[in-house]
């Protein structure tokens, strides 16, 4: 089994700070992790994904997130946030299958 928790539910910050998304997961096994965005009134996109190797993994528009097995996380981050980045994000973890996502949560980002 396995679950993942976003531990804060709404965050709100100024064009051109850091964002930082946290996210904390429980798994059995080595997990695959993910962060999804959801911008309104569109679907899901797979942000970035983390299998295996390299624990720092880059995604798209300048989102990052670090894999951190003794901390069970992988808070998803930005050096500076831009309005363009006001969206709902996912995070999400799974056990077997790296395509397809487990247990998802959200955080909302208002910039």
């Amino acid at each position: 089994a396995q679950s993942v928790t976003q531990l804060d539910s709404q965050v709100s910050v100024s064009e051109g700070v850091p964002v930082l998304l946290r996210c904390n997961y429980s798994s059995s096994v080595s997990p695959y992790l993910f962060w999804y965005v959801q911008y309104p009134n569109q679907g899901l996109q797979l942000l970035l994904k983390y299998t295996s190797g390299t624990t720092l993994v880059k995604g798209i528009n300048g989102f990052e997130a670090e894999f951190k097995k003794s901390e069970t996380s992988f808070h998803l981050t930005k050096a500076s946030a831009h309005v363009s980045d006001a969206a709902e994000y996912f995070c999400a973890v799974n056990d077997t299958v790296p395509e397809n996502a487990g247990q998802l949560n959200t955080n909302l980002l208002r910039c």
